[in-house]
């Protein structure tokens, strides 16, 4: 049973609608989101005036896949987390759950194979799941989860092609559960101000932006990120996704068309993806942003030089430390905790029936765009997108 129609999730509710009151909204159409109000605290300040639900009344998470991310990340942003909580885990290796069940008292009956994934559907403890799998296998626990009657997180990228992008939206939808993605930045306030900066033309029109995230993967074939099946691609799918998002919720407009070129240097290790790829994105009055992504060499900015000025983050994309500059104004915000941040904020839309502000659209969205990058870099051509 979903547990916003049990008998005190109205009080629940009620709660959470005033503490949340005056908090921006996402983009009415799917897949943007709208700078926040010039007026508007950060997400971040409303978050910490909070109060904090009883423990028994926290939605319960079920993290799937327990590798670095889940076991550095999300587990440890889920003991600071308001209005949720970790309370089941699927796993395949029989030791991580004997230590997850001890580290963070999860009970037996909350631990799942992935033999057993689909008995998820029987526990009441369960509210929500986070897919943090390997890419290739997004698409189908994410499905198998929702058809189990749970509302659904997605790690990016959201899916390997596009059609399975589309599946999980639509077994969401036919299952009346939400979808949202692991797009954590949109919860960051320096990565906030950038929207802000870009979008409100606060220095004018932006002219041109830059952006990059690489990174050097370790000289070992058997690393997923390597397999194809596993990963849909290089680093592209990756890290380069960040750079993607950093370019359109800049401009706060979707690109029109991009142009691509691949490069692959160590054949032996990238028999089966990328090495490193270089993409133009256009958008509407011509403006371009330059993106770089790459497993070779290291990389992690987002920069924007507008008529009247130009504003950057560098770091851009990290889990902490992000920090910024800008011509006109500081960016001087405080490091937050972004994944915790993300999950609450995916709690207060399924207590309040709104829509995650990174809806599965966006995450679909953002395939499309990397079908296409692939498609340029293979063909040496522009593609137009059509999103």
């Amino acid at each position: 049973m979903d547990r916003s129609t049990k008998p005190n999730s109205y009080s629940r509710r009620e709660f959470l609608k005033r503490t949340f009151l005056g908090l921006g909204a996402a983009a009415a159409f799917p897949g943007l989101i709208s700078a926040p109000d010039a007026s508007d605290q950060k997400y971040y300040q409303y978050w910490q005036k909070l109060e904090e639900l009883p423990e028994k009344q926290k939605l319960g998470i079920a993290l799937v896949g327990l590798g670095g991310y889940a076991t550095y990340q999300l587990a440890p942003a889920l003991q600071k987390t308001k209005l949720c909580r970790l309370a089941g885990i699927v796993t395949g290796t029989p030791s991580k759950a004997d230590r997850w069940a001890e580290q963070y008292n999860i009970p037996q009956k909350n631990i799942y194979n992935y033999e057993t994934y689909d008995q998820i559907a029987d526990n009441p403890d369960i509210d929500l799941i986070y897919i943090v799998l390997p890419n290739g296998m997004h698409a189908e626990y994410t499905i198998r989860g929702a058809k189990a009657g749970k509302h659904m997180i997605s790690e990016k990228p959201m899916a390997t092609s596009v059609a399975d992008c589309q599946a999980m939206i639509d077994a969401c939808q036919h299952a009346n559960r939400k979808l949202s993605i692991g797009y954590r930045l949109h919860f960051e306030p320096h990565n906030e101000e950038m929207m802000r900066l870009g979008q409100n033309e606060v220095m004018g029109a932006i002219k041109t932006m830059e952006g990059g995230h690489a990174f050097r993967i370790a000289n070992n074939p058997d690393i997923w990120r390597l397999d194809k099946k596993l990963s849909g691609g290089g680093p592209l799918m990756d890290v380069g996704i960040y750079v993607i998002q950093g370019f359109i919720y800049t401009m706060g407009k979707l690109p029109i068309s991009v142009t691509a070129r691949e490069e692959t240097r160590n054949k032996h290790l990238f028999s089966e993806v990328e090495e490193s790829i270089y993409w133009d994105m256009e958008f509407p009055g011509g403006v371009i942003g330059k993106g770089d992504t790459s497993y070779s060499h290291g990389a992690n900015y987002l920069r924007a030089t507008a008529r009247d000025g130009r504003f950057r983050l560098h770091p851009a994309f990290s889990y902490d430390g992000i920090d910024g500059e800008a011509s006109k104004g500081d960016m001087n915000y405080p490091q937050v905790p972004q994944q915790t941040l993300q999950m609450d904020d995916f709690a207060d839309c399924i207590l309040n029936n709104k829509e995650s502000r990174v809806p599965g659209e966006m995450g679909m969205r953002d395939m499309k765009i990397i079908t296409a990058i692939y498609q340029s870099a293979y063909t040496g051509e522009k593609v137009t997108l059509d999103l």
